[in-house]
């Protein structure tokens, strides 16, 4: 799907000499207009772009907070109130930007259980998965890093808990809690280091994206039933196909940020972040962002010893396991059928584990204490019992469906006879562009 000769061709006299020289239009034309994609995508495919959108607005609505913004701890708290009271349109911009995380990560929870579901991490697009996750995780750092800014109570206690993490680790653990710190304790050091990496990491999520979208160009888009294009009626342009779908899917997904923004800004936020920040008093029940709270319910039900690895130990390294393990998926999964579409028994462990990570999040909010700490310990095995029991084995054992041999053959099929002659008639479409 990446190969071919390009169908760009430059009409006017500054396009010819842009084009010998720097042809950014011709590559704009064959990645975003011409580029054949498969003609089965569903709406599930729109949240790439969606959060691309989600990443631009985070970044400009980023850069002009910081120029309010003061990252100190004396005054760290009043200009957040001062961009909320006194900035033109402060209030708009704030509610945009910390929505706007929180709808970033519900984008990027889609994405990747879309991809899960079928099974884009497959081979040859192991390295697409990779710079996947990889933005996964440079978007954890930066969203830890901008819940410190507004120096409140919840954005004290959780760098103070969160970077305490680090000091189960012998040896090494608390040389980083220092130098994270910049010191002994959470204080203006601490600030400005989080500071200026919420500001840096965007850019280098951006620069990571571009990676992404160059190895999806590479490899070609999967599509729901996971055969690989195999014609050109398989495949149908990105303009206008593509960008139709995901531009109506980009609008219902803004319409709800928007309610969210309008209606009920403070929704997903923790009330004791709407005091400032006292090293003196602890609050009731530390919890981090919502996004967060999977990975806490992980961290937090490992009470017990393992061998030598203490329990602190233990659930940290059970926590950033339940991140890395993302990085070896492909590897994981031993079926040569890609979508779950065919795969029944992998179908119905994939919704379970769903619902799974749902159960964590939802005890992640709860105290670590009584039933909440059995259940978060089951949650906990079946999270890695998926991927590394499920994965392998069902890929031994199970039989899945008959697949059809084209994903042409699958549109006509679902179809049905009645529809059959439509889709062969927009098939035809990007073979008459070239």
């Amino acid at each position: 799907m990446s190969g071919g000769h390009s169908s760009y061709t430059p009409t006017t006299g500054i396009e010819k000499w842009l084009d010998a020289r720097l042809p950014l239009p011709r590559l704009m034309y064959d990645s975003f207009v011409a580029y054949p994609v498969p003609r089965n995508l569903n709406y599930a495919y729109t949240f790439g772009g969606i959060l691309a959108i989600m990443l631009v607005a985070q970044i400009m609505t980023g850069i002009v907070l910081a120029m309010h913004y003061a990252a100190t701890t004396q005054l760290a708290f009043d200009s957040v109130e001062h961009i909320m009271r006194d900035v033109n349109s402060g209030w708009l911009l704030r509610y945009l930007h910390s929505n706007g995380a929180s709808f970033f990560f519900i984008a990027v929870y889609v994405h990747i259980f879309r991809g899960l579901y079928y099974g884009s991490y497959k081979a040859p697009r192991e390295m697409l998965w990779i710079l996947g996750v990889i933005i996964y995780l440079l978007m954890m750092a930066t969203g830890f890093m901008g819940y410190v800014l507004p120096w409140g109570q919840m954005s004290f206690w959780g760098a103070t808990v969160i970077t305490g993490f680090f000091t189960a680790f012998p040896i090494i653990g608390e040389p980083i809690q220092q130098l994270l710190l910049g010191g002994f304790a959470v204080d203006n050091p601490t600030l400005n280091r989080f500071y200026s990496l919420h500001y840096l990491l965007p850019f280098m999520i951006a620069g990571v994206v571009i990676l992404h979208v160059w190895a999806l160009h590479v490899t070609g888009q999967t599509n729901p039933t996971g055969i690989e294009v195999k014609s050109k009626t398989d495949t149908l342009a990105f303009t206008p196909y593509a960008t139709v779908k995901d531009s109506f899917a980009m609008m219902l997904f803004l319409l709800v940020f928007a309610y969210f923004v309008f209606y009920i800004p403070n929704y997903l936020g923790h009330p004791d972040n709407y005091t400032q920040a006292n090293p003196l008093v602890t609050p009731a029940h530390i919890v981090p962002e919502w996004y967060y709270l999977p990975f806490y319910a992980i961290l937090r039900a490992i009470t017990f010893n393992i061998g030598p690895i203490d329990s602190k130990l233990g659930g940290v390294i059970a926590m950033f396991g339940s991140i890395l393990v993302l990085f070896v998926v492909p590897w994981l999964d031993t079926s040569k059928v890609r979508s779950a579409v065919y795969r029944p028994w992998f179908k119905l462990f994939f919704w379970i584990f769903v619902v799974d990570c749902i159960i964590l999040g939802w005890l992640g909010s709860k105290p670590a204490e009584g039933t909440y700490v059995a259940m978060a310990q089951v949650a906990t095995l079946y999270y890695f019992a998926f991927f590394v029991v499920v994965m392998p084995l069902l890929g031994l054992i199970e039989t899945p469906r008959r697949m059809p041999n084209s994903i042409t053959e699958s549109v006509l099929e679902k179809a049905g006879d009645g529809g059959g002659a439509q889709p062969d008639a927009a098939a035809a479409a990007p073979e008459t562009r070239g």
